[in-house]
């Protein structure tokens, strides 16, 4: 069983989400704002958090970035506001998905079944681990290449860049 938070001033939308997703066997952790939202991820194990943007106390786009501090979950930011630029912002904030009100249950279901999905096969990765390669022409004009597994320092990356 998974943890989701529900997090949204209108008590009337969070018991539809509860009552959706308690049917996918998800276990449902609620909020009403920002603040209640930050202290129930401290709390308790959430796998993935369901956020609205505009609460009272803290809003959604400032407790995501409260949460992307210290937590790798999955979130989906579930607004009103259907402006690309606001879905953008929730986007490059941090949030993994970004749903508009109203808004289909079924939808929403699936997109969070995908996203736990995800999150469960590939884990919350927290830093990326890319094999970086270095191809250069040798005096005989004859290809070598050095393969570096790992690299995570930017000084090296940066050092390897330069190379050319």
């Amino acid at each position: 069983m998974y943890n989701i938070l529900v997090v949204d001033d209108d008590k009337e939308i969070v018991k539809a989400i509860e009552i959706y997703l308690g049917k996918e066997n998800y276990k449902i952790y609620k909020a009403y704002d920002g603040e209640q939202a930050l202290k129930q991820i401290k709390e308790n194990d959430i796998q993935l958090a369901i956020l609205d943007i505009m609460m009272p106390n803290k809003d959604g786009l400032e407790t995501l970035e409260e949460i992307r501090k210290d937590k790798n979950i999955p979130v989906i930011m579930l607004s009103a506001k259907s402006e690309d630029t606001d879905k953008i912002n929730g986007l490059n904030i941090g949030a993994d998905d970004y749903v508009t009100k109203p808004f289909n249950p079924e939808e929403l279901i699936a997109r969070v079944n995908a996203l736990i999905r995800r999150y469960t096969k590939f884990g919350a990765i927290e830093e990326t681990t890319e094999n970086y390669y270095i191809t250069s022409l040798d005096e005989n004009r004859n290809k070598a290449s050095k393969k570096f597994d790992k690299i995570i320092n930017s000084d090296i990356i940066n050092m390897i860049a330069s190379y050319r």
